[in-house]
């Protein structure tokens, strides 16, 4: 086989706060320029011949086809007056929604709500959310094509399914909200949105939150907020009894918010909003709504409290009084508040205990009322509403996909028989380790491991993400149950940067403390061959978007650490990031790099500009989509250049490139499983795991 692919070395070289900085792989940014399409079909070819001469490759592909293609179900939802929930018998690329009018009849089967299997030939069509009126006579769901961001509103009759005769609301980044008079919906809306598609990476502008009627045109859509800040975004959420509508106002991915209530009265059939309350102007904290009874909001705050509580907020007298009128319910505990909703009357709370779920029931004055026992290592949703007595909680572990669980007035809890999800994946065994990073701090990670894994050092996949105040869990993730039922070891690292341990651990994690991240991972990799688990040939590390970063700054930070490096859309360039799509957005984690103090922060560990030539890196596999319009392949593509071009040593550097797919959201199962499948069988073969 030829070293590697050509890519061509531009002359492009700026002077940015005083420092000149060579970028000769800027022509890759434009992915519809013929030679880059070339560059992408080259790159592409290449990866599947060295994939393809890699033994196992099909033995991993039915593996992994088999953990991902198999019958499956979602969390139960309610839906108007009934119930909804996701399914699939395995053999379709996307899942089916089904809906009832009772839990029993949907356990029996229900009837088809929503099918995106019959949106595209090719299965990359896929439902990215879905709300019914407030009278439950329509239905309004979001389609995005290829796994974009961009998505398109459609709406339907709730009952019959016929199809309404609605323009297509082009979005991005907004719930299916709809409003008390069940004809009117909210979305965001950007300046050209309804041209944009596919790999176009242009910076998104300000935003629109505007509000729809149905039967009317868009041209007469009504703006309720006009932002015109590219940073700052809008989340609309209607309170369960349709009185409030709340506008959580956000900049970029930052946790500190502003708060705003706007009253919903139905007059002559039409809603009409009050003014905004302000109940927080001033972003210097978070403030999630779960839920207003009685007009009373339950709102989780990290005010006075790093590890979260909840509030009540009187929405009569804040309005009356033009501040913020709270009182405490549930104090600050020991474990991160992570999710809620209002179920029965009840608040029900998700913490995490050492990065393990716990699930807590309370009063709505903060009386305890129980624990619930929910077995597995993560919460993937709660549904519940507070005039409703069903609460349903979905929960999934490293090796055991999704399973929902119907929680009773008493506490007990009962699994939903949905699908038969058919043989269980071998046994596992968990436990929790602890490294001591560069400054000194305790960075636990969980260590998995196959029940009849020999003694000594094994093939050894280490996980990890640190940002954006993400928790990181023991979930299920389909390369997760490869990797562990092909015999190997699993850690999952919980970093600086992340949500598991309250606000300081995510602002130690950040900006001008990023570095910390990746002294984080460094430290659980050395500790894990400090103890025996695994050896530096055999260690493989794995993240993705962030994480992605966070494999590329580890990788060329330290290459002799790893024997295997595998970054998934990853940002990799963190001088331009903020020029493309959403970008703007990740300078709550990153900094500015047009501000010099952050730009020399992000030059320090970006992985484009810390690639030195003569340098032996590890076998790389870097994988990315073409339609990725949230961290653009541009990343991925200049990165791999980079390295093929510096790459000392004999390992290969390879970019594994998938057409018609975005970020990964709905990406169709056999996709899914092939892909974790090519990234086992790189890591299986360079670690030595057989």
């Amino acid at each position: 086989m030829s070293r590697f692919p050509e890519s061509r070395r531009g002359e492009v070289v700026e002077t940015l706060h005083g420092q000149t900085i060579a970028d000769p792989y800027r022509w890759l940014e434009d992915a519809d320029a013929p030679e880059v399409v070339d560059w992408v079909e080259r790159q592409r070819d290449y990866a599947e011949r060295a994939l393809d001469e890699l033994p196992g490759r099909e033995r991993y592909r039915q593996l992994l086809r088999g953990i991902v293609m198999r019958p499956r179900a979602g969390l139960v939802r309610h839906l108007a007056d009934g119930f909804a929930v996701s399914r699939n018998d395995g053999t379709r690329p996307q899942d089916v929604w089904y809906a009832a009018d009772s839990l029993d009849d949907l356990v029996a089967g229900g009837r088809v709500l929503l099918d995106p299997n019959t949106w595209s030939a090719d299965g990359t069509s896929s439902l990215a959310g879905f709300a019914a009126s407030p009278d439950g006579v329509r239905l309004a769901y979001a389609v995005s094509e290829a796994g974009s961001d961009w998505q398109r509103f459609r709406f339907s009759n709730l009952i019959t399914g016929e199809a309404l005769d609605e323009p297509e609301l082009v979005t991005k980044f907004a719930p299916v909200v709809w409003l008390a008079d069940s004809v009117s919906i909210l979305y965001n809306a950007f300046g050209d949105s309804g041209e944009a598609e596919g790999t176009n990476t242009t910076a998104l502008g300000g935003s629109d939150l505007r509000l729809h009627t149905l039967g009317l045109p868009a041209s007469e859509d009504v703006t309720v907020l006009h932002l015109p800040d590219e940073r700052l975004m809008a989340w609309p959420q209607a309170s369960d009894d349709d009185r409030w509508l709340f506008l959580t106002i956000e900049r970029g991915t930052e946790s500190n918010c502003r708060l705003w209530a706007m009253a919903q009265d139905v007059v002559h059939g039409r809603v009409q909003l009050g003014e905004p309350i302000k109940l927080v102007d001033e972003p210097t904290h978070e403030w999630r709504v779960i839920d207003a009874v009685d007009d009373v909001a339950y709102v989780i705050t990290d005010l006075d409290a790093p590890r979260s509580r909840v509030v009540a907020v009187d929405l009569a007298a804040s309005a009356a009084e033009r501040r913020l009128v709270m009182r405490e319910i549930v104090p600050e505990g020991s474990a991160q508040i992570t999710d809620a909703v209002i179920s029965d009357g009840l608040l029900v709370l998700e913490t995490l205990e050492d990065a393990a779920p716990v699930l807590r029931r309370f009063r709505l004055d903060g009386t305890p009322v129980d624990v619930l026992d929910v077995p597995g290592g993560a919460v993937v949703g709660l549904s519940g509403r507070p005039a409703r007595p069903e609460l349903f909680v979905a929960m999934s572990s490293v090796t055991s996909p999704t399973t929902c669980y119907a929680a009773e007035a008493d506490g007990m809890v009962r699994p939903l028989p949905l699908v038969d999800a058919g043989d269980p994946l071998p046994e596992v065994r968990t436990s929790r380790g602890r490294a001591t990073s560069a400054d000194g701090t305790e960075v636990p990670y969980f260590l998995i491991e196959p029940v009849d894994a020999p003694a000594g050092p094994r093939p050894t996949l280490l996980y990890g993400y640190g940002g954006f105040r993400i928790p990181v869990v023991a979930d299920f993730r389909p390369i997760f149950a490869g990797w562990l039922a092909a015999g190997g070891t699993l850690a999952i690292a919980n970093l600086r940067g992340g949500g598991e341990f309250g606000a300081h651990w995510y602002e130690d994690g950040k900006r001008a403390h990023k570095q910390h991240v990746f002294d984080d991972v460094i430290a659980v990799a050395e500790h894990l061959i400090a103890t025996g688990v695994t050896t530096s040939r055999q260690l493989a590390l794995h993240g993705r978007s962030n994480g992605g970063l966070l494999v590329g700054a580890a990788m060329t930070q330290r290459p002799d650490l790893f024997g295997v490096a595998l970054p998934m859309v990853g940002v990799l360039d963190l001088l331009r990031f903020h020029k493309f799509t959403i970008g703007s957005a990740w300078i709550s984690d990153y900094g500015d790099p047009d501000v010099a103090e952050d730009f020399a922060t992000a030059l320090a560990y970006s992985p484009l500009h810390n690639v030195r030539p003569g340098t032996a890196y590890p076998p790389t596999l870097i994988a990315t989509g073409d339609h990725d319009d949230r961290v653009v392949p541009l990343h991925s593509h200049k990165f791999t250049a980079a390295l093929q071009h510096a790459q000392a040593g004999d390992a290969p550097i390879i970019s594994r490139i998938e057409t018609a797919t975005g970020h990964g959201a709905g990406k169709p199962a056999q996709m899914v499983a092939d892909e974790a499948a090519d990234l086992i069988t790189f890591a299986a073969h360079h670690t030595g795991l057989s």
